[in-house]
């Protein structure tokens, strides 16, 4: 897994972004040619300020042929590149679904043993090789997915179901944005994608299916049992410890992502503990209060230690 989240359209990981590269080259290249040609006739023109020209062949060579001419080849090369839209996915692909919040992300897959949902937050774990198709919904306002790397930005729309099918042909980690305005934290809505071999995805889907699962120190059970005294669980589902609340993301594995806050802050002790205290300070406008103002000092260490084992 790559040390670095990119998120570059010139660092394609896959077939989709590769093809949008490739096509994307050939426009600039284009545009580059033909700026130069243009700028040598200009200085042709003016060193032959005095001699006579015929404009009438300039005007129909120059202003409608040409331009026609390229615009039709540039058309049918990329029509001819584009990447292919499926009214239904490949049989071999993973499904997910992805649910955009003001300002965060909901994930879901298919457990392939139980045939229950796999319910995530903020990060998305792909098989390296496999075409992944998206099911792309929005809970509120119009919101865009993007992910740089793999391929283009799909919109979505309250109340539709768009699709986007996307692959990623080596391991690692890349960054994704929202690329549509949402409101005041639209900045702050990113996520990650992470390619795994087939056999850690696996590994890692099955892990996901079981409930959360802690060790039994008496922190760590401080921890949880503040969790519940302080009705976190009124917006967020912990598998296995709280009924199910979709107001806010899932925490089941909340230990085992890279970010917190999608992408605000870094999952680490330091920054558990940080996100839990002074929510609005890093994030304001977020639907979760800042609980250092009503939750004691050694509870919220205890809460932050308890989440950071739920992986």
């Amino acid at each position: 897994m790559s040390g670095t989240a990119s998120q570059s359209t010139l660092q394609a990981a896959g077939p989709v972004a590769e093809t949008l590269l490739g096509v994307s080259t050939v426009l600039v290249l284009g545009a580059t040619l033909i700026f130069v040609a243009v700028m040598a006739l200009l200085v042709l023109a003016v060193r032959r300020r005095g001699g006579q020209v015929n404009a009438r062949w300039w005007v129909l060579g120059g202003g409608v042929v040409f331009p026609t001419a390229v615009l039709a080849a540039l058309f049918a090369y990329s029509e001819w590149h584009k990447p292919p839209w499926r009214i239904a996915p490949p049989k071999n692909a993973l499904i997910v679904g992805v649910t955009a919040h003001m300002w965060w992300w909901e994930l879901r897959y298919r457990d392939p043993a139980s045939g229950a949902e796999i319910v995530g937050a903020n990060e998305i774990r792909i098989p390296v090789g496999r075409p992944v198709y998206f099911g792309l919904t929005s809970a509120d306002v119009i919101h865009s997915f993007w992910v740089p790397a793999l391929g283009g930005k799909m919109d979505m729309l309250p109340g539709r179901v768009q699709h986007l099918q996307l692959q990623a042909d080596r391991p690692g980690t890349w960054r994704g944005q929202c690329a549509e305005y949402c409101g005041d934290q639209h900045a702050r809505m990113a996520l990650h994608v992470v390619a795994e071999q087939p056999a850690a995805f696996e590994a890692w889907l099955a892990a996901q299916a079981r409930p959360a699962a802690a060790s039994s120190s008496p922190e760590i059970e401080r921890g949880r049992e503040a969790f519940l005294a302080h009705r976190c669980n009124a917006c967020h589902t912990v598998r296995g410890v709280s009924e199910e609340s979709r107001l806010g993301p899932d925490l089941t594995h909340v230990g085992s992502r890279l970010y917190l806050g999608a992408g605000t802050v870094a999952n680490d002790a330091a920054g558990l503990a940080q996100w839990v205290a002074h929510t609005q300070q890093l994030k304001p406008g977020a639907r979760m209060p800042s609980s250092g103002e009503r939750i004691d000092e050694a509870s919220l260490r205890s809460i932050a230690a308890w989440l950071g084992e739920l992986k």
